[in-house]
Parts: C-alpha cells; sequence; structure tokens
C-alpha cells in the first residue's frame, strides 16, 4: 500500500462487525491514509481488541480512543484534534470502499478539470452507489422550481431553498469530478487549511443530522467542492436508537436545517421562512402519501416542537 498525508478519522458507536469491515475495505485498497483514528462512543472496548488482528501495513499509524462526548460530528471534532495530516478523510464506519477509492478522492484535489486552478478546491467526496441523485416527478420538480426560483437542467449536488441538499449524481456521460454545492460526511476527503474553526457549530450533537451540509457549505465560500463520480462507495446504513424515534429525528432534522438556512446560507426573512415551511409540508405530505399512520403522527409531533424551538431561538430565549 502507497501511504498519502491523509488522516481517516472514523466515529464509532456499538458497531463492532460493521466497522471491522468498514476497515478491511480500506485496508484493500491501493492507496491509504498515513493516520487512522478512531473515535469509538461504545460501551464495551471489543472494538480496540480486535484492531490489532487487522494487517495495518508499514507507515500506517492507528489511534484508538474512547469518546469524550457521544455524537457523530463530537467525535469527528475530537479526532480532528488528534490528526497531523495535510488532508483529512471523513469515514462513517458502515461503509464499503471500492477499489482505488482513496486515490481517487486525493487525485481530486490535482484535478485540473474545472476552473480556477487546483489549489481552490476544498473537499472532494466519493459516489455513494446506493444513495444517489434520481430525476424528479412532477409533484417534486415542481418544488425545485419553487424553492430554487429557477428551472435547471438537473438539481444534482445543489442547495436549494430552506438548506435542502440534492444528492449528487451517477451518471457515466459526467466527467469523472463535478463540482458541487455541498458533501457529505460519509466519505469525504477535505484539505485541512480548508476546514472552519470550529469544524462543527455546537448545534449539530447527538446524531448530527445536517452537520455535513453545515461544513461543506461553510468551505464552498472560498473553495471547490467536487463529487468523484468514480470513488464509489456503498453505504450500509445501519438502524440504531438513535433513528428509531422518528419524532426526534423530525425535529432535529427542522431544528438543524433551519439553523443552516439562517446562521450559514445566511438566507433570512420572510421569504425563506414560508420557504422552509413548504419544504416542511411537503415531508409531511411525502409521509401521509406512504400511509405510515405511526410515521406521520411522529413526524408532526417532532415538527411541533421544532417550531417551538424556532420561535423560541427567533424571540431570544434560544440561543445557539
Amino acid at each position: 500500500m502507497i501511504i498519502l498525508p491523509v488522516s481517516a478519522i472514523i466515529p464509532t458507536k456499538d458497531r463492532e462487525e460493521v466497522l471491522m469491515r468498514t476497515l478491511q475495505s480500506l485496508l484493500a485498497q491501493s492507496h491509504g491514509p498515513e493516520e487512522v483514528i478512531i473515535v469509538d462512543a461504545s460501551f464495551s472496548n471489543e472494538s480496540a481488541a480486535r484492531l490489532n488482528s487487522l494487517p495495518w501495513p508499514a507507515g500506517m499509524q492507528v489511534h484508538y480512543v474512547p469518546a469524550e462526548i457521544k455524537g457523530a460530528a463530537l467525535q469527528r471534532m475530537q479526532g480532528i484534534k488528534l490528526s497531523t495530516s495535510e488532508f483529512i478523510l471523513f469515514m462513517d464506519d458502515d461503509i464499503a470502499l471500492e477499489a482505488d477509492c482513496v486515490i481517487k478522492l486525493f487525485e481530486g484535489f490535482t484535478n485540473n478539470q474545472q476552473p480556477p486552478t487546483n489549489n481552490k478546491i476544498g473537499g472532494v467526496n466519493a459516489m455513494i452507489t446506493n444513495q444517489h441523485y434520481t430525476p424528479p416527478g412532477f409533484v417534486t420538480r415542481s418544488m425545485y422550481i419553487m424553492l430554487s426560483g429557477k428551472k435547471l437542467s438537473t438539481w444534482a449536488g445543489k442547495v436549494i431553498g430552506p438548506a435542502w441538499n440534492l444528492l449528487p449524481e451517477d451518471n457515466a456521460n459526467l466527467p469523472e469530478y463535478v463540482v458541487c454545492e455541498w458533501l457529505n460526511t460519509t466519505c469525504t476527503m477535505y484539505r485541512r487549511e480548508a476546514l472552519p474553526n470550529p469544524v462543527f457549530p455546537q448545534v449539530f450533537k447527538g446524531y448530527s443530522l445536517l452537520e455535513d451540509l453545515a461544513l461543506s457549505v461553510t468551505v464552498g465560500r472560498d473553495w471547490i467542492l467536487l463529487n468523484a463520480r468514480t470513488a464509489r462507495i456503498f453505504h450500509n446504513s445501519q438502524t440504531g436508537d438513535h433513528k428509531s424515534d422518528h419524532a426526534l429525528l423530525a425535529e432535529m432534522d427542522l431544528v438543524n436545517r433551519h439553523y443552516v438556512m439562517r446562521h450559514v446560507l445566511q438566507r433570512k426573512g420572510f421569504r425563506n421562512y414560508f420557504k422552509l415551511f413548504l419544504f416542511a409540508a411537503f415531508g409531511t405530505a411525502s409521509a401521509i402519501s406512504s400511509r405510515r399512520v405511526n410515521f406521520v403522527f411522529a413526524d408532526l409531533k417532532g415538527k411541533i416542537r421544532a417550531l417551538k424551538h424556532i420561535l423560541r431561538e427567533r424571540t431570544g430565549r434560544n440561543r445557539i
């Protein structure tokens, strides 16, 4: 394995087997990071015991640390403090990297397909093969137009309206690297100097919904963001307690999206709040159309709590 000046940061919690599969796919790469930093919020140290059994190559340092505070964004922050490399690779603990994924991400920083010059490229993310943009139907396309205020041939990789982030497109007719308006943290490499301080605002706790949107939009103010279409991964998204409370997820989604809209994108005023309301209503209508009654009630409960939180913030009784 050829070692690159990259620190891979992987937050994890109670996913020993899944984490091992992710690390095995990383170790099967032709090129790999010089540092792997695993920040573990698990109740046991079983993952730590199994790390020694993996075939770590010479030149790759492995750091396993217990999480100081549980939460994806907070664990990533802890990992960043320990890292020393010029580039930071954020990885989820439940992904499988296809061949040459890491080197294709790294080579994105010397990509000369897009202006301006390559030293302005701040972040490059992998294509998630089982989660990507699909052309919208009539209703969804109408929402895109309403919220973005324009018609586009594709909204792939865009951030429209009240921080509605749309996935990149997996299309063989596209170039290898495609400019995007936001990047995920599922498998994304950043130039260290492009990262803000703090990397993740303190509002992103627990499951940390939309922390990747806030980070990438902030970086994207001064740097180009690219999706590396041929750097491919499979995201074997896992279930967990944090995903079973649909009301909590609905509340977190709306509160965090409002934060990104107002404090990161600086989209304020009545028009943007109206678009946020439309976005929330569209999500509820989609849930109703699926006829999942329990999910609909949980969605409404969470959004009502979120609206109360937003109102308290706007009246000065909440501080973010």
